[in-house]
């Protein structure tokens, strides 16, 4: 399980610089790359982010867990 966080860690911080060059440069790397943001693809990557995001929420819960 603990792989899958750091996984799911480096997908949130793939996202992260994105939607830091959205608000920087108006520049969508992930619609550009995968051909616009309404490409299947492009939809896929958004989604496995969001997933990947749900996933490490449990991160913050962790240190209830070892109590």
């Amino acid at each position: 399980m603990e792989i899958l966080k750091k996984i799911c860690l480096v997908l949130i911080i793939i996202g992260a610089i994105n939607w830091a060059f959205v608000g920087l440069f108006e520049l969508d790397l992930v619609a550009s790359i995968f051909g616009g943001s309404d490409a299947l693809l492009a939809r896929i990557i958004y989604i496995i982010i969001g997933i990947a995001g749900l996933i490490d929420l449990s991160i913050l819960f962790d240190h209830l867990d070892h109590n």
